[in-house]
């Protein structure tokens, strides 16, 4: 058996150690048009701050690759895919064959209809050439606009300014981080940029980049007629899937690449995972595409067993991110802004001078979501109850309200008759 994974990103490796679960000598091939093997895409905003170096963003060493049997082909993009000869082409006309094909090259960024946003000195920022690219610049760089306040947007941020660059977020909505947290946690995490230096400038877009007479960025023209000074633009107003290659082999395509419980797509010898996949949401249970890091390598893993013939089902995923700016920690997971008049309970709890915020989401007897900014000690022990929807009476429920560890002190034939073997796991983090 020849398994062949397009994209090296954490859904490529977590496919191949799914795969040698269940096939210890199938034929596997990694193709990638990146440089570099795969590596940890939410540490490149450290790495553009010089916080840590190249070595330290590698996802598994040298001997992964080698020990479990991966070929793996960089700087190779594929342009076309044959499902009835099951040959994927690279871009120099070569054919690569496949047994199981597994489609895994992520989203690619969106790029808004900004004027003038053509040209030197406009950066993305979702791979690690695009970082290098911003440390190459920041060297001789005072001033940058980034243009998104959502997680990537805001990583950048972060990133430049451990360079000493000055910068400036244009958020369309009226927070930053409008999908992933609520008004009072985006506020919080504002504070801490602006306290950090950065500026935020909400209910705005960024209309046209102003640049010299050389072509050189001098600066962002927002919606109302303000113009920030820059000499460099970061557009990170989000990422769309790469739904490009499944086009061309004429897979089924919705709002990402449509794929049934055993992430397999339209035909049933390629299978999709990570961030172009759409997979069934567990909490909602509506198809769609959920971009983020741990659902990605689950999505490889389920994507790899299956391939080897295991036919285990993907369970869903879940919105969930987990990350810090500045020293401050946030975690937000499942439903955290839900819709009135739909039976959900809200609680929430605030300490301004902390910087210390509890949102807890709750529908009939389970908990459904939440979001911590500050204080994230009991995030494995909330996202252990909203991925498993453990029951919540009402002693357990105050006990979750007011983060008390002691809500896990459940009865014994309770872990026998009901508890998911991977439960444990899932408490101690997320």
């Amino acid at each position: 058996m020849k398994y062949v994974i397009v994209g090296s990103g954490v859904a490529a490796i977590a496919a191949v150690e799914g795969i040698r679960k269940f096939d210890a000598k199938g034929k596997i091939v990694i193709v990638t048009e990146e440089e570099v093997p795969t590596y940890g895409r939410p540490l490149i905003s450290y790495f553009l701050a010089g916080k840590i170096g190249p070595e330290q963003l590698s996802l598994r060493p040298e001997s992964f690759y080698r020990d479990l049997g991966v070929e793996v082909k960089l700087g190779t993009r594929i342009s076309g895919l044959d499902t009835k000869a099951k040959k994927i082409t690279t871009e120099d006309n070569k054919k690569i064959s496949y047994d199981r094909l597994l489609l895994a090259t992520g989203g690619k960024p969106f790029v808004p209809p900004i004027g003038n946003i053509e040209g030197p000195d406009v950066y993305g920022f979702t791979t690690l050439a695009h970082a290098e690219a911003l440390q190459d610049a920041a060297g001789d760089l005072k001033k940058a606009v980034v243009v998104g306040g959502g997680m990537i947007g805001l990583k950048a941020a972060e990133g430049l300014s451990g360079r000493d660059v000055s910068v400036s977020v244009v958020e369309l909505a009226p927070r930053v981080l409008s999908a992933a947290m609520d008004e009072i946690s985006g506020n919080l995490l504002a504070r801490r940029l602006e306290e950090a230096g950065v500026k935020i400038f909400c209910n705005v877009s960024a209309k046209k980049i102003k640049r010299a007479k050389n072509g050189k960025v001098q600066g962002v023209v927002l919606s109302n007629g303000a113009t920030l000074s820059a000499g460099a633009v970061v557009v990170a107003v989000g990422v769309i899937p790469n739904t490009d290659l499944a086009k061309a082999g004429r897979l089924k395509v919705g709002r990402g690449v449509v794929v049934n419980e055993f992430l397999q797509t339209s035909d049933p010898k390629v299978y999709a995972a990570g961030d172009l996949a759409e997979v069934r949401d567990m909490l909602t249970g509506e198809a769609g595409v959920i971009p983020i890091w741990p659902n990605a390598y689950s999505q490889g893993h389920y994507a790899g067993k299956n391939m080897a013939g295991a036919k285990v089902p993907y369970p869903g995923s879940m919105p969930m991110n987990s990350i810090a700016f500045f020293g401050l920690p946030t975690v937000s997971v499942g439903i955290v802004n839900p819709k009135e008049g739909q039976g959900f309970e809200v609680v929430k709890e605030l300490n301004e001078e902390d910087q210390t915020y509890r949102k807890l989401v709750f529908r009939k007897d389970k908990l459904v979501g939440y979001v911590l900014v500050g204080d994230v000690d009991l995030a494995g022990l909330y996202t252990g109850f909203v991925r498993f929807s453990l029951p919540v009476d009402d002693e357990i429920k105050e006990k979750l309200i007011h983060g008390e560890p002691s809500a896990l002190l459940w009865p014994d034939e309770f872990f026998s008759q009901q508890w998911n073997p991977g439960a444990a796991t899932a408490l101690g983090s997320i």
